[in-house]
């Protein structure tokens, strides 16, 4: 499994977590277990290979580093939608935001402009032309007014 293969992975179970009530921490241990990958893979190739350690711990960081920043996340989002309200956002594109926002602010290294490349390559299997457009401006903007080199 490749990097981008868990980033992807960590925008779906990111997104995912919005329709759970369990803790992050068993939520996660539930959707990375070898088993529910098995479950999946015939419905998706992205779930053909379980993580390895190394690949499981980076998801459950941002994962879970999402989950406990989520109204932070959501705050920039907010600020950056330009003619959009947050609702009006689709969940799978504030997932992805989310994530590449996450690895930018607390993921040093990560490089800023791969989070934000990766974020508009996973957005676009899930996303119109137009919303993928709408992610990469969001985040350009947040990167440029936010983060300081």
């Amino acid at each position: 499994m490749t990097r981008n293969t868990a980033r992807e992975i960590a925008a779906h179970l990111a997104y995912e977590w919005n329709f759970t009530d369990l803790p992050v921490g068993e939520f996660l241990d539930r959707r990375l277990a070898p088993e529910c990958f098995a479950e999946l893979a015939p419905e998706c190739g992205l779930y053909a290979d379980a993580p390895n350690a190394k690949q499981a711990q980076y998801i459950r960081r941002l994962v879970a580093g999402v989950a406990d920043h989520a109204a932070e996340l959501d705050d920039y989002i907010a600020r950056y939608a330009q003619g959009w309200r947050f609702e009006r956002i689709p969940l799978m594109a504030s997932a992805v935001m989310r994530v590449a926002m996450y690895e930018i602010l607390y993921m040093p290294d990560i490089p800023h402009g791969v989070a934000i490349s990766q974020a508009v390559q996973i957005a676009g299997k899930y996303e119109s032309a137009e919303v993928v457009k709408f992610i990469n401006g969001i985040l350009a903007s947040f990167l440029r007014e936010e983060v300081k080199d």
